[in-house]
């Protein structure tokens, strides 16, 4: 329960129904928990982010954004700002504390650093196509492989 919860618990404690308030966040914890694993699961590429795709709202949203637009990647975006309940039940669906946070083929990859990290040394194109999606710069990488293995 968090800060707020423990609060609102104790000062209806003395009102004689905080038997109810626990019921009612452990519902809603396991609501937001559902919708979650339904996104997560139905989409092959799912990001949590501050912002939308077409105005993040941070540059660590911004990175991310761009790194799958470079791999002309189709992906379901959820803006964390509209909803609490989504910005801390992502942190605690995937145990990370940082927005935004990215799931391929129902798989937490990680957030912007790593992002970036599996961008540069082209192991996102392996990532994306492990889950049957080809990354716009597939050949790229391919033919940097082909150069490295003659080199």
């Amino acid at each position: 329960m968090n800060v707020f919860g423990s609060r609102l618990f104790g000062a209806l404690a003395g009102k004689g129904i905080s038997s109810q308030v626990p019921r009612y966040f452990s519902a809603a914890i396991s609501n937001i928990k559902d919708e979650i694993d339904k996104l997560v699961k139905n989409n092959k590429v799912v990001v949590f982010m501050k912002g939308t795709p077409e105005e993040p709202r941070c540059g660590f949203s911004s990175a991310v954004v761009q790194v799958l637009r470079m791999h002309g990647v189709s992906y379901d975006a959820h803006n964390v700002l509209e909803r609490e309940e989504l910005r801390n039940g992502i942190k605690e669906y995937s145990d990370w504390p940082t927005i935004p946070q990215v799931y391929i083929a129902g798989e937490f990859v990680g957030g912007c650093d790593i992002m970036v990290k599996l961008h540069q040394t082209g192991d996102l194109v392996t990532e994306l196509e492990k889950a049957g999606i080809k990354s716009a710069l597939a050949d790229a990488v391919s033919e940097n492989e082909k150069k490295n293995e003659n080199a």
